[in-house]
């Protein structure tokens, strides 16, 4: 992903929310951020609408040294790394060796995002799934939640998770399925992570899919600077946009946005430990500045 890509510009922020909460996925590297300062900008435009802490996620190798790094710029940034589905084709074992490394981290959090994804034509279905069930074991041996993507995929993740074992704590990142796949989730005890398009007004599925997940095992993200939230659907996305998220997913429910932004801060405290983490040095000290690896 480009830190530009062309997309048009972010939107004047939200109403902030009545509760404090946690975005669980997001890309700051896509977002633009480059160094600690842009970082700790985000995160201060995040801070003034209740997004208190986010899961900034890799997706190929660059950005999974670049997420550690963030990681350790500002206290309420954590990473996850891993190899995305579409990045399989040519993987080697210096490649899994490295996101190994980096899944060490003390602030990583989560392995992730892994999975299938059968939308692009980027990599073989054999590749994907190979990677895949070595994230799950790779997950599994250093006790780390593992975060899924998952793109006109489901029965094979689902299958994959259950012939390998899954971990401890499995998350569907932008859960995209529809009320059935949500309660065979839900029977597993998947937690499901709910970005912008459940607010699309053509997302039917996936809202009567939202309206029923189990308050204990729901999160919400941006997936920034993808997928922003209606009304600013197609404009790049940050952080500080999921205060509508947080909002419709509400009105789906029919509860308050307070509600909603408590038990997935909760949700997302708990399953990523982000009690735990480790202080680290605040991104305006001294020595702190940086950028993205190559």
């Amino acid at each position: 992903m480009s830190a530009a890509h062309g997309r048009r510009e972010r939107p004047e922020p939200p109403e902030p929310l009545p509760a404090p909460t946690v975005d669980a996925h997001t890309h700051l590297d896509a977002c633009g951020c480059v160094d600690a300062a842009d970082v700790t900008a985000a995160m201060d435009r995040a801070a003034a609408v209740g997004v208190t802490r986010a899961v900034t996620i890799a997706d190929d190798l660059a950005a999974a040294r670049w997420a550690v790094q963030a990681a350790h710029w500002d206290d309420r940034v954590a990473a996850a790394v891993a190899l995305h589905p579409t990045r399989t084709a040519a993987l080697t074992e210096d490649d899994h060796a490295e996101i190994e490394r980096l899944a060490r981290d003390p602030r990583v959090v989560a392995v992730g995002e892994t999975g299938l994804d059968y939308y692009w034509d980027h990599s073989p279905p054999q590749a994907q799934q190979e990677s895949f069930r070595r994230h799950i074991d790779l997950a599994k041996r250093i006790g780390k939640p593992l975060m899924i993507h998952d793109r006109d995929a489901h029965d094979d993740v689902l299958r994959i998770l259950a012939e390998e074992g899954a971990p401890a704590d499995v998350i569907f990142h932008c859960f995209s399925g529809d009320a059935e796949m949500a309660r065979r989730c839900a029977d597993a005890g998947y937690l499901m992570s709910f970005a912008g398009p459940v607010t699309f007004r053509n997302a039917r599925a996936l809202q009567e899919a939202a309206a029923g997940v189990p308050e204990d095992l729901l999160l919400v993200e941006t997936d920034a600077p993808f997928l922003t939230p209606h009304p600013h659907r197609g404009r790049a996305g940050e952080p500080y946009v999921l205060p509508w998220t947080v909002r419709g997913l509400a009105a789906l429910r029919g509860v308050s946005a307070e509600r909603i932004a408590e038990s997935a801060g909760r949700n997302a405290e708990r399953v990523f430990r982000l009690g735990e983490l480790p202080t680290v040095v605040r991104s305006d000290a001294p020595g702190a500045e940086g950028a993205r690896s190559a």
